[in-house]
């Protein structure tokens, strides 16, 4: 980092009660994780104690965390899923349901 020049970013995080998004000003050259560092997010969420076991990514799109920052974007923490997306899925077709676009639970109609 040679340039003293400052880029605008921010840090999200969220749980299934609060959501925050911080911003921080970081020297040009940065990456993925001096924002989560400088942005104080495990203040907020004391529950992120190792961001390396957690997937982190740049506006929906996982990356490593030594990605160069671009002016602008949005950092993102990711918590771990409860459950495996395809195993739901597995169970809701045995149980003879159905997904109805929006993500609510329809039974299957009935004949």
């Amino acid at each position: 980092m040679v340039s003293g020049d400052r880029i605008e970013v921010e840090v999200a995080y969220a749980t299934p009660d609060k959501q925050l998004i911080l911003p921080v000003s970081v020297a040009e050259g940065a990456t993925v994780m001096d924002a989560i560092k400088h942005s104080g997010i495990n203040e907020h969420f004391p529950e992120i104690v190792d961001v390396d076991d957690l997937k982190i990514g740049v506006f929906g799109k996982i990356c490593k965390a030594d990605r160069v920052l671009q002016a602008g974007d949005r950092v993102e923490i990711y918590r771990q899923l409860i459950a495996d997306p395809k195993e739901v899925r597995k169970q809701r077709a045995a149980e003879g349901k159905r997904m109805k676009k929006g993500g609510g639970d329809v039974e299957a109609a009935e004949e």
